[in-house]
């Protein structure tokens, strides 16, 4: 990546976000936004220079909600601009679909998810609802026609259709079910969208699922590990102490390229390629890269040259070269306590 780039870390301990400028491969911290409470995760709308950050209850009755920030380019400061409250429970995951207009959120601990309008800077109130247990993520469609939440608690990927009154109609099967146990958490879509790729916590694979373009169904299809065999970790569960007891904890999945996935594991810390082959099948990790403590969040550059991580356990964030399926790391920078979501802005 030639020329420079805004990076955005957002860190739960401090209640702050942090701006990062990435140019020509050093990273400098321009700015840090506080009051984001308990923010682990935004959503950016780069073409209007918006973030939609999730906040949770302060605890002098200020209900959880959504921040919407408008983002200065030049200094990296963000400025709030509306609030929409969610009395029902803060969000895990935000995405926008429809070039900003519509925002979806999938809440952990609350079990809902949600699809809204974005309008003039603001979020409105949500005209879709979903239920299941412990929704962790949720992606659309580049044409915003369909939309995936993925629920660890019930093990599986709901399906549905987006309709041009941002209500959600499911498809047909309405859910597309993940292994037993395994604790499906992040879901990405590939470039040509023709296949999704599910990172579960409990089990550490990628599951891979053919994509039906025009329907928007999901097929299972093959799955790779991501854990590091010399770590000795064992299959988790809901309710266990991972780190206590040694056990797999799956976070973070993106693309670097059309041939590799990075995926984060938390307990013994690594990044770790999966080489996706022509016909989007997975294969198992065969190198891995300790990184910061406890990798909940990383994001890579949109030219797949950059990837930045975060730690849960960490107040820093390191940025590496990528080169194929290798990491080159070139810089460690300080941002915030509990750091735990990067996005290019």
């Amino acid at each position: 990546m030639t020329g420079s780039s805004l990076v955005l870390v957002a860190n739960s301990g401090d209640s702050t976000i942090s701006t990062f400028r990435l140019r020509d491969g050093t990273l400098e911290r321009l700015a840090v936004t506080p009051g984001v409470t308990g923010c682990s995760n935004f959503a950016v709308d780069a073409e209007r220079d918006l973030v939609h950050a999730s906040l949770k209850a302060d605890g002098t009755g200020a209900q959880p909600g959504i921040l919407t920030l408008s983002l200065d380019r030049r200094t990296g400061e963000l400025t709030p601009l509306s609030r929409l409250d969610l009395p029902a429970g803060p969000m895990s995951y935000l995405t926008l679909t429809r070039r900003g207009t519509a925002l979806l959120g999938a809440a952990y601990g609350a079990g809902y998810g949600f699809i809204a309008p974005v309008t003039d800077g603001a979020v409105g109130e949500p005209t879709a609802r979903v239920d299941f247990a412990n929704l962790h993520s949720v992606t659309t469609s580049a044409d915003g026609r369909f939309a995936y939440f993925v629920s660890l608690g019930d093990d599986l990927i709901a399906q549905y259709a987006i309709t041009d009154e941002l209500a959600l109609t499911p498809l047909a099967p309405a859910t597309v079910a993940a292994p037993k146990g395994s604790g499906a958490r992040h879901i990405v879509l590939n470039r040509a969208e023709d296949a999704a790729y599910v990172l579960t916590e409990y089990s550490g694979e990628v599951l891979h699922f053919s994509r039906h373009r025009d329907a928007g169904t999901l097929s299972p299809r093959s799955a790779a590990s991501v854990v590091d065999p010399a770590a000795g970790l064992s299959h988790s569960r809901f309710g266990a102490d991972p780190r206590a007891e040694h056990l797999i904890w799956g976070a973070d999945l993106h693309f670097s390229s059309d041939t590799v996935l990075w995926a984060s594991e938390r307990s013994a810390s690594t990044l770790a390629p999966i080489a996706v082959a022509s016909d989007g099948s997975v294969s198992d990790a065969r190198s891995f890269v300790v990184t910061e403590p406890q990798p909940r969040g990383f994001a890579v550059s949109p030219d797949g040259a950059w990837l930045i991580a975060a730690g849960e356990r960490s107040a820093g964030v390191t940025l590496y070269a990528v080169a194929g399926d290798s990491l080159a790391l070139r810089q460690r920078a300080e941002t915030g306590r509990a750091a735990n979501w990067v996005r290019f802005a």
